[in-house]
């Protein structure tokens, strides 16, 4: 046993792959004791979305919200109901995805020394609030949907009323007037990627503990998404104030959680090593894992900035706005990069779960990785090149909290 694997609390294993052929493709047993294990706080976002909605809805009643000086008709919270509950929906959804990631990264990262949320807590609370999370922006839009419809400004027939708010809300780039075209845009691209994102532990017997762990990694933009999508549309927030300069700030110990597991990861192998013993010796590897430790570094900056400052990007009550950046095609752009990066992930990994049978005896000479895994070719040798091209990009993004896909079965258990 190696000094990393002595010092790791839970190294990593992984299922042998006739195991995980043998249990089928989709783990729909785990998904329904994470859904009976999300009741309880599915019952407290629910009770958090209730106390925001009040809140907005005295707000709106004598006059002081922040809504109803962008947009003077929903003065009316009796008329306006389900607008006001869609607000409370987004965001409740926001905080249920702060503590989410949140969760996630404590799984990942730096251990603490006292050890009082133990990790398969952490992982099943990280799984719980991940649902709960999808429920509640899946409500928030379906809320607006159904506004639309009610609202039915243009006086259309019942048909062309749903068919019209279907593609307005549903539909990437379907919403065509104001900051919404983007706005709009980004927080249904954030919904979308949640899904096969958030899901993904549950067909890791098909994918491999390898693939949905790192394309698990990607889940950070969702995030990063949801919030550019508040800071955009939201209009408690539209305008330059204390509440905004707060949700700025509510960043800052999210991304010092994402430095901290980049620079201290609870699994040894992803760690940045640049001399001594195990050093880094693939230039792509070290090249991304440099990039993504320093591209947080420079958020944190740059939050800080925004938070000291007071200039993050807000409307004036009687200034000009800004004009709208940025352009739908630049955000089409991005996500396209980002699929091809995720596509190129997942093929880097397949190609090297199909490695020769022998590959696994190079594991086990002197001086292998202390966290390759031991159970042969379907996860790929420990020191394929191919593998670590993939692994390489996904190692800049954040882990996904869970090591051990049979530990994680006895804990949904």
């Amino acid at each position: 046993m190696t000094g990393d694997r002595a010092t790791d609390p839970e190294p990593e294993k992984t299922e042998p792959a006739g195991v995980r052929g043998r249990r089928g493709g989709f783990d729909g047993q785990g998904l329904r004791a994470d859904l009976r294990g999300a009741v309880p706080d599915a019952s407290l976002a629910l009770l958090a979305t209730g106390l925001i909605f009040g809140w907005l809805y005295v707000r709106v009643e004598n006059g002081t919200s922040a809504t109803t000086q962008v947009m003077p008709m929903l003065a009316d919270a009796d008329e306006f109901w389900m607008y006001w509950l869609c607000q409370a929906f987004g965001w409740s959804g926001l905080l249920w995805a702060y503590i989410t990631i949140v969760f996630g990264l404590l799984r990942s990262g730096p251990r603490p020394k006292w050890r009082r949320l133990p990790a398969a807590r952490l992982e099943k609370w990280h799984r719980t609030t991940s649902l709960t999370t999808i429920a509640l922006m899946f409500l928030h839009a379906f809320l607006f949907f159904a506004e639309l419809i009610r609202d039915n400004e243009e006086n259309l027939p019942w048909g062309s009323r749903v068919f019209t708010a279907f593609v307005d809300v549903f539909v990437p780039g379907g919403y065509a007037t104001g900051t919404g075209r983007v706005a709009i845009l980004l927080g249904l691209i954030a919904f979308y990627l949640a899904i096969p994102l958030g899901l993904a532990f549950y067909l890791r017997h098909a994918t491999g503990s390898r693939m949905w762990r790192a394309l698990h990694r990607f889940i950070v933009v969702v995030y990063v998404l949801s919030v550019w999508h508040t800071l955009l549309y939201g209009t408690n927030v539209w305008y330059d104030g204390s509440f905004r300069t707060l949700v700025w700030a509510l960043q800052m110990p999210v991304a010092a959680l994402l430095l901290l597991r980049l620079l201290e990861p609870a699994r040894p192998a992803e760690r940045l090593r640049l001399r001594g013993p195990g050093r880094e010796s693939r230039p792509l590897r070290l090249t991304y894992r440099l990039a993504g430790r320093l591209a947080v570094v420079a958020t944190v900056l740059g939050l800080l900035a925004v938070v000291v400052s007071g200039v993050d990007g807000g409307r004036t009550p009687d200034g000009a706005s800004p004009g709208l950046w940025p352009e739908q095609w630049v955000i089409w752009a991005g996500l396209l990069a980002l699929t091809l990066a995720a596509t190129g992930v997942a093929y880097r990994l397949r190609r090297s779960a199909a490695a020769p049978p022998h590959a696994a005896a190079r594991r086990s000479r002197p001086g292998a990785d202390a966290d390759s895994p031991a159970d042969g070719p379907a996860d790929g040798p420990a020191d394929s090149p191919l593998r670590g091209s993939a692994e390489s990009l996904a190692d800049s993004l954040p882990d996904s909290p869970l090591d051990s896909p049979a530990g994680q079965d006895a804990e949904a258990r």
